[in-house]
């Protein structure tokens, strides 16, 4: 059977790994000083090399050179045996299969025995994060004080699970995604070794595609390699499920003139031709991120041709700033969300709609600029909708606006709206320049408080959708759920926490939020501001109670 070639090309010395300098180098220093601690912890993204790295540590501290500055040789004994997998002491456990204090507590019955070969025996537990907590606690004594013959090197992924008191005990290394250039160099030297017809475009892609992981990259290189032919840009589009570059183009450009025909055509057309839909969205991602990096002024940090950055500078500038963010955060998600449901395609088109659909002023109607004006207390009962990008809000307590709410003093005075608003301007507190909370406002700014909120938590923002009502009473503002079960989710965490900063970030008021359920209000919404949630009078409400006349 033909070796993997990311198994074939695993470095066998500290010079052939790459893109890890900082580690090498500082292992190498610990090797040539004698001073090799008894426990690591290499964290990083996958496929940077922390596996090769804790055996090349291993063969280092075993190796039968004289000179400490040529471990690990490569070449005595114990080198070419750790090399074939024959070394005794170096000893390998899978922390994602073996995670039970049981498989812990076996480890520490044996690690008291003496090294079989070398100087030391080395463990390396490779994703550590896997482990339970009661395995956790039954190592953390042995990973304290060893035995002086035993190493431990922890690998994980994911460092954020690793418990403090582990951390504590061992020396940490981080990892980092490897640089797109480096891993094309090493694709070439690789591709060149085995003989390899390739084109430079290809390997490019490739290393678009590893995102920062040596071993990706190598194992699409080996798959391309499969095909016996000439590894071209075309083979390597259609292998890997991704687009040509041209449809992206087009796609951003639809988005820049608002075709929406255009867009759908552009996704359906890549979908047809067997792309897959994750990697057309991070494709999207990366165009746009180079659109952005053009528009602040790094067009250097693009890599791309002359004439590229030419259309690229050309479609930065169609594009206004906040457009551009909002298009990349929308198709961003939809990488995210494209990795299951039965329609894998509607996330793009849903992040399409919405980013041809954005508008600066999405918090006020253009057809009612009035609507955005705060109103005084002599209005008409029938309040107009006021609706926003994201959401309609309907006023259905008419009677609750006119007659019990009661407008700042500071607000009553204005005759003439406010002039509409700019993108560039201060933010909304300032333009109302309102001396209380108001309800009007509160209502004409919702769709931005809510992608504030959205760029905070996805989940907060979905509930705030699901509010039914927004009352403003004696500075407290109340969110209307028609189910309790939606209320005790808002209620819950730091929830109404996050609402609370969203409104002060928007219009510059320190409110506090609360919750109502209104799942028992009358069909005539039959509610009052200044009624007390939990009294008598709004129990009667609830059951069905009508006031008639209020004192």
């Amino acid at each position: 059977m033909t070796q993997a070639l990311y198994r074939k090309w695993r470095p066998r010395l500290w010079d052939q790994v790459v893109g890890q300098e900082h580690v090498v180098q500082t292992l190498q220093n610990a090797i040539r000083s004698g001073r090799v601690g008894h426990a690591f912890l290499f964290a990083g993204p996958r496929g940077t090399g922390k596996t090769t790295s804790a055996r090349l540590l291993a063969k280092a501290v075993n190796c039968l050179a004289e000179d400490l500055k040529d471990r690990p040789c490569d070449r005595c004994e114990h080198c070419l045996s750790l090399n074939d997998g024959r070394f005794l002491d170096l000893i390998e456990i899978d922390a994602a299969s073996n995670t039970s204090v049981d498989d812990v507590r076996d480890l520490r019955e044996k690690i008291n025995f003496s090294p079989t070969q070398g100087r030391y025996k080395v463990y390396i537990i490779d994703e550590v994060h896997m482990l339970s907590t009661a395995a956790f606690n039954a190592l953390l004594k042995t990973l304290e004080e060893p035995p002086p013959h035993a190493i431990f090197i922890l690998a994980t992924t994911e460092i954020h699970k690793i418990p403090a008191t582990v951390l504590s005990r061992c020396q940490r290394h981080e990892f980092r995604r490897i640089p797109q250039n480096i891993i094309i160099k090493y694709l070439k030297e690789l591709a060149e070794q085995e003989k390899l017809d390739f084109s430079d475009e290809a390997l490019t892609l490739i290393a678009r595609q590893a995102t920062g992981s040596m071993r990706d990259a190598i194992s699409l290189l080996d798959q391309l390699a499969s095909t016996g032919g000439q590894i071209t840009l075309e083979m390597a589009q259609t292998v890997l499920g991704t687009v040509a570059s041209q449809v992206v183009i087009e796609l951003v450009e639809a988005v820049i003139n608002r075709d929406p025909a255009a867009g759908l055509e552009c996704i359906h057309r890549a979908l047809d031709s067997g792309s897959d839909p994750r990697q057309f969205a991070r494709q999207m991602v990366d165009y746009l991120r180079n659109l952005l990096l053009v528009r602040l002024g790094n067009a250097d940090q693009v890599d791309s041709t002359h004439e590229q950055r030419a259309l690229m500078a050309r479609q930065s500038q169609a594009f206004e700033k906040d457009h551009l963010l909002e298009t990349l955060r929308l198709f961003n998600g939809a990488a995210s969300d494209v990795r299951s449901g039965w329609q894998p395609g509607l996330p793009l088109e849903l992040a399409l709609a919405h980013s041809i659909d954005w508008s600066p002023a999405a918090a006020v109607d253009p057809e009612h600029p009035q609507a955005a004006a705060p109103q005084k207390p002599a209005a008409k009962p029938d309040q107009p909708v006021v609706k926003s990008a994201s959401n309609i809000l309907k006023r259905t307590e008419p009677a609750a606006l006119t007659t019990d709410e009661k407008i700042p003093q500071s607000q009553a005075e204005k005759i003439d709206p406010p002039p509409p608003l700019d993108k560039t301007e201060a933010p909304a507190a300032e333009l109302q320049a309102a001396d209380q909370p108001s309800k009007a406002v509160i209502l004409q700014n919702w769709a931005k408080i809510r992608a504030v909120v959205k760029s905070k938590h996805t989940m907060t923002e979905g509930l705030l959708n699901s509010c039914k009502s927004i009352e403003l009473h004696k500075g407290v503002l109340r969110l209307g759920f028609a189910s309790p079960v939606l209320k005790s989710k808002m209620e819950k965490n730091d929830n109404l926490k996050i609402a609370s900063a969203a409104i002060k970030q928007v219009l510059g008021w320190d409110i506090p939020v609360v919750c109502v359920d209104v799942s028992s209000k009358s069909s005539a919404g039959q509610t009052d501001q200044d009624v007390d949630a939990e009294g008598m009078v709004n129990a009667a409400l609830n059951l069905g109670g009508k006031i008639v006349q209020k004192e």
